[in-house]
């Protein structure tokens, strides 16, 4: 009987250790193919829930330069400014700045709701050639040409993705019961103002006026705006100035170095910007605006990213755009990776819209200039920049953290033989997603639109100009009362130079 019992206690033992054992190969099995499918989610690139993003662009907003300027010319026909001088009450330096000082002192005593009011924005009433005329010019001829410039690129798509000059002062000179953000107002008196918008489209007078043309019309707006006692009571430092492409207006800048600039980055070579023209404590950098449609939140959750990096556009470059011949070289024929010569028209535009929303990386080089339009397209097509541009300055870097979005790579080491494909690969399927959530998120920071919406580029660009108004002051009442060369006053001008360089994922 004991042996019996004995021999039946073992055989539970065995079945018990039996099954335990089938349980724990079971779940190795289990672990095994979700790890498999891991791995095969990793080589096809994940993508993301419809959940992850937020609402579409509104649909009372155009968000297309060529319609809302269309729409704009229409409402202003009427309205033209005439050719005045704009001055404060007829009066000169002195009157003005006796007026200003009663405005601060209000504004300083009046409690806290005064002091920290939103900025003030006077915008002047240009004679109309350097406006309205200006925008009709555009508005008459893109249709017609397709001029090149010397290098290739499209004239009116140029000046379409360099036109903030429109959108700010579209927006500042609506009525302010249309206007949707909160941030600045405008104001018509001169001694209410904390700064001066100079509303002058640089870019389009570039590229569609005769050179001769385009040099005297610009020496005649720098006689205008410098005549102006709110010039020449500050020199210019609380005045705006637009000069987003960094060929324009370069005749004259010099003259005007003093004021803030809007710029689409800040070159160092001297190619495009002289030593001491431009540092970032004076000047603000915006966004290009893109030259491809968004991709919303329907076509994030549909893109199907099957290549790991993609890049389109012109191979060659000069001045600092010459890593890109040294990138193609090196990137060709590399597995899941996609290289091709950019063209023209709406076929290249079609080209590249689809290449970036295929891609999961998208290759932001250098160009002429350190910055593109190209960054702002993958931006806002949800493809995670490559940034391979060690001297890059970005829009917003004081609200914006990039590092969320893209990938900076220095260029010594995107040119070591595979490296910058290996070093993509060995990004994790959940550092990828989180960079699409946050790219979801980031979008409508680029996107230009009348009426400006909201954390828009229009918003935060004097969302920056806050953080600046204080040191702009300072400087405006320093030059008043500083007798000049008395003594070494230190600048930013010999800034230390910017450098890039990967940040390591953990």
């Amino acid at each position: 009987m004991a042996g019996k019992h004995f021999s039946s206690a073992s055989a539970a033992a065995r079945s018990q250790r039996y099954l335990l054992l089938l349980f724990g190969l079971s779940i190795i099995f289990l672990s095994l193919i979700f790890y498999m499918f891991a791995s095969s989610s990793s080589s096809s690139f994940p993508t993301l829930h419809a959940t992850a993003f937020p609402a579409a662009p509104k649909p009372n907003a155009d968000y297309s330069f060529v319609s809302s300027l269309e729409k704009f010319l229409i409402n202003h026909r009427s309205k033209s400014p005439s050719s005045r001088d704009d001055t404060a009450d007829g009066g000169g330096v002195k009157r003005l700045d006796d007026l200003i000082s009663e405005e601060e002192e209000k504004r300083l005593y009046g409690g806290e709701s005064s002091f920290y009011s939103p900025i003030r924005v006077y915008v002047y009433d240009m004679p109309s050639k350097f406006t309205y005329d200006l925008l009709w010019l555009f508005h008459n001829t893109y249709r017609e040409t397709s001029n090149l410039t010397s290098n290739g690129s499209p004239v009116h798509r140029l000046i379409e993705q360099h036109s903030i000059d429109y959108w700010l002062w579209a927006d500042l000179i609506v009525p302010e019961s249309e206007r949707l953000l909160k941030n600045v107002v405008r104001v018509h008196k001169q001694e209410e103002a904390d700064l001066f918008y100079i509303p002058f489209f640089t870019t389009i007078s570039f590229f569609l006026l005769e050179k001769q043309q385009c040099k005297a019309l610009y020496r005649e707006a720098l006689k205008w705006v410098t005549d102006q006692p709110a010039w020449k009571r500050s020199e210019g430092r609380d005045h705006i100035l637009p000069v987003h492409h960094p060929w324009s207006f370069k005749s004259v800048r010099k003259f005007m170095k003093k004021a803030i600039w809007l710029l689409p980055d800040m070159d160092s070579t001297g190619n495009w910007y002289k030593p001491g023209h431009v540092y970032l404590e004076k000047d603000l950098i915006l966004p290009y605006v893109p030259n491809v449609h968004l991709c919303d939140s329907e076509c994030l959750s549909n893109s199907k990213r099957t290549t790991l990096l993609f890049f389109r556009g012109r191979l060659k470059r000069n001045a600092g755009g010459k890593i890109r011949a040294k990138l193609v070289a090196e990137l060709n024929g590399s597995k899941d990776v996609v290289i091709e010569e950019g063209t023209t028209g709406e076929g290249g535009k079609n080209a590249a819209q689809i290449g970036m929303r295929k891609s999961i990386f998208c290759l932001n080089p250098a160009g002429d200039t350190p910055s593109s339009a190209r960054l702002f397209d993958a931006i806002v097509s949800g493809c995670i920049p490559v940034i391979v541009s060690d001297e890059l300055e970005l829009p917003f870097e004081g609200i914006l953290d990039y590092l969320k979005i893209a990938v900076f790579v220095s260029s010594s080491d995107s040119m070591q033989p595979g490296w910058l494909v290996s070093y993509l690969r060995n990004i994790s399927p959940s550092q990828i997603r989180q960079k699409q959530t946050s790219l979801a998120k980031y979008s409508r920071h680029f996107l230009y639109s009348h009426p400006a919406q909201p954390l828009g580029p229009e918003d935060l660009v004097w969302r920056m100009m806050a953080g600046k108004l204080v040191n702009i002051k300072l400087h405006s009442r320093r030059s008043q009362r500083v007798v000049k060369e008395s003594r070494s006053i230190c600048s930013c001008e010999c800034r230390r130079p910017n450098s890039t360089s990967p940040v390591p994922f953990s």
